[in-house]
């Protein structure tokens, strides 16, 4: 079971490595609720800036389960955290450039229903590479659906 971690802000786990030009930033987005052991994205500074998102889970900010026994709301809260872990590293739905949407069920027709919320949400525009994952379990008692993402930061933001 994950248990809460202090609060951790974009400026506190920023780190350089050394003898190269890549700089990672691990970002912890203060309007969620704070994950044990991991953060919410990854900014990485190479050129290009790619940010790496730690699953996005169907928790309110106060870390109630949100969407009980109901995969399609708890697809709409997990998108809603998304976009808070993407606006908070300065990219958005539309940069986003992979994902894996995993479902606890092993039904196809449920798997479909998540799917169909992702794709009414944005997030599929582009098309961008995704993997639909059908899981036994996830990591919060109750959780049925989880979406981890990968996404270019623009130079200049888009972002509203």
């Amino acid at each position: 079971m994950r248990s809460r971690r202090p609060d951790r802000t974009i400026g506190e786990l920023a780190a350089a490595q050394p003898r190269s030009r890549v700089v990672i930033r691990r970002v912890t987005v203060p309007s969620l609720f704070p994950p044990p052991r991991y953060s919410h994205a990854s900014l990485v500074e190479a050129g290009t800036k790619l940010a790496f998102l730690a699953g996005s889970v169907p928790l309110d900010a106060e870390g109630k389960l949100v969407g009980e026994g109901d995969p399609a709301r708890q697809v709409e809260q997990v998108l809603a955290n998304l976009e808070k872990q993407l606006h908070a590293v300065g990219s958005d739905l539309a940069h986003v450039v992979a994902t894996d949407v995993y479902v606890v069920s092993g039904e196809t027709a449920v798997l479909s229903a998540v799917w169909d919320v992702v794709e009414a949400s944005g997030l599929s525009v582009g098309p961008h590479s995704s993997t639909l994952i059908g899981v036994a379990c996830l990591g919060y008692t109750g959780q049925l659906v989880e979406i981890t993402a990968t996404a270019v930061v623009p130079e200049v933001s888009h972002v509203s």
